[in-house]
């Protein structure tokens, strides 16, 4: 099983202004055939951010998810724009997103969103000693701040309004590199 299947052939087969679909015949080792069909994202990557407030909590943002029709809270997040690192773009939107900038961002993890469905994936950040910096986002209205405690996940995961599983995977890995 270590043998990656054979690319048979690639097409694109719709496009949005958001989302490329791809589908991909694929050869595996056993002779098998399949096609997959995929998104594949856009620009140049994306960032979230566990932004922690002060030793003891973290920022966290309600917004609208389009997707499930729905407020959550979640972590700041966004695209890398063309040009930019993912530091630069972190720090980018913390400022749109929250109203702060970080002097410190440290890489925690790169994670894939669906590996069956989406090529691609997000890197998740950890911003520290922070400092109010506000920089105009492009979200539809303002988002709200909530600050949370970090020694309290379990109580915030078991929330209706917590649902993103990303966030809260963000959430985890930053509460256990801070405690080392």
């Amino acid at each position: 099983m270590s043998e990656k299947p054979e690319i048979l052939h690639q097409s694109i087969v719709s496009k949005s202004r958001l989302f490329t679909v791809e589908e991909v015949d694929y050869r595996f080792s056993n002779g098998v055939e399949r096609r997959y069909e995929r998104l594949i994202s856009g620009g140049s990557g994306a960032v979230m951010m566990v932004a922690m407030l002060d030793d003891e909590h973290v920022a966290l943002i309600r917004e609208f998810g389009g997707g499930i029709e729905e407020y959550t809270l979640t972590v700041p997040k966004g695209a890398v724009d063309l040009g930019e690192t993912i530091y630069e773009a972190a720090n980018r939107e913390l400022q749109e997103e929250i109203g702060f900038a970080a002097r410190k961002i440290t890489f925690l993890k790169h994670m894939s969103l669906s590996p069956s469905y989406i090529k691609g994936g997000i890197d998740v950040l950890l911003a520290e000693d922070l400092y109010p910096s506000v920089l105009e986002g492009d979200e539809p209205e303002p988002l709200e701040l909530v600050k949370w405690p970090i020694a309290n996940l379990q109580e915030l995961v078991m929330r209706d309004d917590c649902t993103e599983g990303r966030a809260i995977a963000a959430l985890y890995f930053a509460r256990d590199h801070l405690q080392g």
